[in-house]
Parts: structure tokens; C-alpha cells; sequence
């Protein structure tokens, strides 16, 4: 796994588009993991090497926001330490359960997500103060700790999962959930980060340099999201949820 010119340049490319993506939906992962595999990485190394650009993308896309002062910390620390928790238990179990669920829920989840986007937008588009403004309650405590859980065991569309239930359940707008969305990962994938790296499981030169792109793509991303709104979000994130559906069954097919 050594690095080349060639390497380097496919590593910044690849993490502008997925620091892009991610930074206003998710799914980009996969292309991450597609990268670094491609180079010799293996799977496990592999996912614990992504999380390097991922810090690095979601604390410039949240520097970003915050200084266009659009960030509810105080609302968002209930939801920050049950996904953290989650994390540390969904990293520590990597590599003892199969893939195969985490597709088929994943599938069901943005299949759903993208319907309801198409034939109900407004509730992308307007806040519900009602639910914005209740209080946490047990349930939304043990939702986002078991979206920790996923995220820090494999994260491949997390994002997509903290929109989901951001908007259907906390009543945000799709660009207020996606600024807390990039918020709550940057919380807990450092953590997840360490419990890799301590097993070994990161590449930090390959991460390191896939990162620069990530942040760059995170920037521009970030410009779009504030200048352009909840309704430009919304089309992006269903080009996106269209592109991820053929990868999902592109993958059934495989496993046929």
C-alpha cells in the first residue's frame, strides 16, 4: 500500500466528491471504501481508514456553519451523547455480525425516505415547531443511540438515517437537520476513530490524504446548503437516494 502521484491525486479527487456528498446527504462512504479497497486496503482497515477524512470533512463543514452562527448548540447535545455512546458499542462489535442486514434495513430506510421526499416535501421544507421545541423524550434517547450504534459499526448511510429521523421525528427542515446531522457525526466518529486505531485498523497516510478532498468538498458543499436553502437539499439528497438505490440492488444482484 504505498502512496504514488497517482494515488494521491485519486484519493484528493474522490474525497471532494464524497466530502460533498456526505456533507449535504450521505452515501459517500461507499465510494471511500470502493478507493481505498481498490488500493489494497482491506475491508476492516478500510473502515476505519474513512473515518479520518470524515472528522476532518464534518469539522469544516460544521466550522462553516457555525460561523454563519446557524447552530442550536443546546439542542443538539441531548441527541449528541447517546449516539457517542452508541458508537463506542457499534466499533467495538465490528466484525462480529453480518452485512447483509444492515443492507436490507438500509435499503427499506432510503427507499421510504425518498417516497415520502417526493410526495410530501413540505415537511422537508418547513420546520414543525411543535416537535423542534418538545423535549427529548426515552425513545428518541434510545433511537439515536442505536443510530450511533450503526454508525460506528459500519456508517454507510448514516446520513440518510439522521435526516430520516431528524425531520419525521424532530420536525427540523432538511437544512437545519442536515447542520445538525453533520454536527452529531463529527461528535462521535472521532471515538469510533480511536476504538480502530487502536485495534489497528487505520491506514493514516491514505486517510490523511483522501481528507484534503473531503474538506474541500465539505466547504463547497456547505456554501450551497446555506445560500441555497432547504429546497435546494431536497433535490440533491433525491438525485442522491436515486444513485443509491441502484447500488442497493446492484448488490442484491451480486448476492444472488
Amino acid at each position: 500500500m504505498e502512496l504514488t502521484w497517482v494515488s494521491i491525486i485519486v484519493l484528493i479527487c474522490s474525497g471532494i466528491i464524497v466530502g460533498f456528498i456526505n456533507t449535504l446527504a450521505g452515501g459517500g462512504t461507499v465510494i471511500s471504501l470502493s478507493v481505498f479497497m481498490y488500493f489494497g486496503i482491506p475491508p476492516l482497515v478500510a473502515n476505519g481508514t474513512n473515518r479520518i477524512a470524515i472528522v476532518f470533512q464534518n469539522a469544516a463543514a460544521v466550522t462553516r456553519f457555525h460561523k454563519n452562527r446557524l447552530i442550536d448548540w443546546k439542542k443538539i447535545l441531548p441527541f449528541a451523547i447517546p449516539i457517542v455512546l452508541g458508537s463506542l458499542a457499534g466499533a467495538a462489535i465490528t466484525g462480529y455480525f453480518s452485512n447483509r442486514w444492515f443492507l436490507y434495513i438500509f435499503a427499506a430506510v432510503v427507499i421510504l425516505f425518498g417516497i415520502s421526499m417526493i410526495f410530501n416535501p413540505d415537511r422537508y421544507i418547513y420546520e414543525r415547531t411543535d416537535l423542534t421545541n418538545r423535549k427529548t423524550t426515552l425513545l428518541q434517547y434510545v433511537i439515536y443511540f442505536f443510530l450511533g450504534v450503526y454508525g460506528g459499526f459500519i456508517h454507510v448511510g448514516i446520513g440518510y438515517f439522521l435526516l430520516a429521523v431528524l425531520v419525521l421525528r424532530n420536525g427540523y427542515n432538511l437544512l437545519n437537520a442536515n447542520i445538525i446531522k453533520n454536527v452529531l457525526v463529527l461528535c462521535y466518529v472521532p471515538f469510533s476513530l480511536l476504538i480502530f486505531a487502536i485495534h489497528g485498523n487505520v491506514c493514516w497516510s491514505f486517510g490523511l490524504i483522501h481528507a484534503v478532498g473531503n474538506i474541500i468538498g465539505a466547504n463547497l458543499a456547505a456554501r450551497l446548503a446555506i445560500k441555497k436553502g432547504a429546497s435546494f437539499i431536497r433535490y440533491i439528497v433525491i438525485v442522491l437516494i436515486v444513485v443509491v438505490i441502484f447500488q442497493i440492488f446492484g448488490k442484491f444482484l451480486n448476492q444472488i
